[in-house]
């Protein structure tokens, strides 16, 4: 059987699952959920072993160390994805869920309630507890997935995948539910964006390439995971400890994701104390600096910033910096170049600090804190599908309740129009 076959039998075969899947109780889910993770917990050394062996081609393959960081598995991150599932399943149940209920004048009870989406693609790259992650949340919601990782991770995401759904169909989950697709083979990802007649939405997560190619190949609908062109403002009012620790901590602890801080905004009346303290704590974190021209009057060492850094996703640690006369110049450049995803601004100015969170337009808009938190599990939803940019259906991290549609029940007692 060819690739293409063998893909629309997988998703053939998760839409049967997905009409059973829809009236599975809670009780069962909530126990395949636990069950999963403990099967995560109980075979960490051989999701290592293959791990190891897709860190290794990575290395030969000369991926980038922030790639690197996003493909590696240890303990404690497989910890860490066996307590996403954990805490999904302590979390409500949306399937079902009254959202709204009305009598109209003429009797009619109309009850809105929601309900699974059905059969969601996940086309992701390098990170494979998205496996763990997408599986989860997918369940708990009602629906089927079709998972295609990355071929960095193939051997990673293929442990995984076969651990969870086994654990999955052992607790109940009807077989089916939860589909691999097995291949390095990129045609693969061009036949699942063309699966419409089994398919109900398809979602990116990587780079800005595989996120255009989906979204602009798809006849699938899409939900758009973005890109992360996260910024901090430093204000003039700031406290500097507290903006150097927040700048280090949203770019230096995890700069291959896609809530790091890529641009860091600076009020001029404080750039010539408050730069030479965060560009050294930059440089002990090893960040290669790149300033505008009145940054580097402050910090020579720093390279000069080309008008691409402004735009660009670094995923590593580069950082580009800027210095701006006030806070309605740092606004206005975020709105010039960022991707709608985090920002945040340093302040102890209570009407700056509304004004930031009123006029910016991102998912995500903090004060006093570090980008990072953009996530699922720190918003307290278990885990992410993804951390979605666009405003139709979903924006910012996507729990259980993005992964439901709507359904309207309506009563009647014999009424006509």
């Amino acid at each position: 059987m060819d690739l293409q076959n063998i893909i629309i039998e997988k998703a053939a075969t998760a839409k049967k699952a997905a009409a059973k899947l829809a009236f599975i109780s809670t009780e069962i889910k909530d126990h395949a959920l636990l069950a999963m993770a403990d099967a995560l917990e109980k075979r960490s050394e051989m999701i290592i072993a293959e791990n190891a062996k897709d860190i290794e081609d990575g290395r030969k393959n000369d991926l980038k160390r922030s790639y690197l960081d996003r493909l590696m598995l240890n303990e404690d991150r497989i910890r860490e994805m066996a307590e996403g599932l954990r805490q999904t399943a302590t979390l409500p149940d949306p399937v079902g869920q009254g959202v709204y209920s009305t009598i109209r004048p003429n009797g009619l009870e109309i009850r809105k309630i929601k309900v699974p989406l059905g059969v969601i693609g996940i086309i992701y790259e390098a990170r494979p507890n998205v496996t763990a992650d997408a599986a989860g949340l997918c369940l708990k919601s009602g629906n089927a997935v079709i998972l295609r990782g990355g071929s960095e991770a193939i051997r990673s995401n293929l442990a995984i995948s076969s651990l969870l759904a086994k654990a999955a169909y052992e607790a109940g989950i009807p077989e089916g539910a939860l589909q691999f697709i097995g291949t390095t083979d990129r045609k693969a990802v061009d036949y699942m964006l063309h699966l419409n007649d089994y398919l109900d939405v398809i979602i990116p997560r990587g780079g800005a390439g595989l996120i255009r190619n989906v979204v602009e190949n798809s006849s699938v609908p899409v939900i758009q995971t973005g890109t992360g062109v996260c910024h901090t403002f430093v204000d003039a009012s700031a406290d500097f400890t507290m903006a150097v620790n927040i700048a280090v901590n949203a770019k230096t602890s995890r700069p291959a994701v896609c809530n790091a801080m890529e641009t860091l905004l600076v009020h001029q009346d404080i750039a010539a104390d408050f730069l030479p303290l965060v560009n050294a704590a930059m440089k002990e974190k090893q960040v290669e600096m790149r300033g505008c021209k009145r940054a580097r009057i402050y910090c020579p060492d720093m390279i000069e910033a080309t008008e691409d850094d402004w735009a660009t996703e670094y995923g590593d640690l580069i950082l580009s910096v800027k210095v701006v006369a006030d806070i309605d110049e740092a606004i206005d450049h975020i709105t010039k170049y960022n991707t709608g995803h985090s920002e945040t601004i340093v302040t102890n100015d209570y009407n700056n600090a509304h004004k930031f969170q009123r006029r910016v337009d991102a998912a995500a808009v903090y004060v006093n804190a570090s980008t990072r938190f953009t996530d699922g599990f720190e918003f307290g939803f278990g885990a992410e599908i993804g951390i979605s940019t666009q405003k139709l259906h979903a924006r910012g991290p996507m729990g259980l309740d993005e992964l439901t549609s709507m359904k309207y029940l309506i009563y009647g007692e014999g009424q006509i129009r």
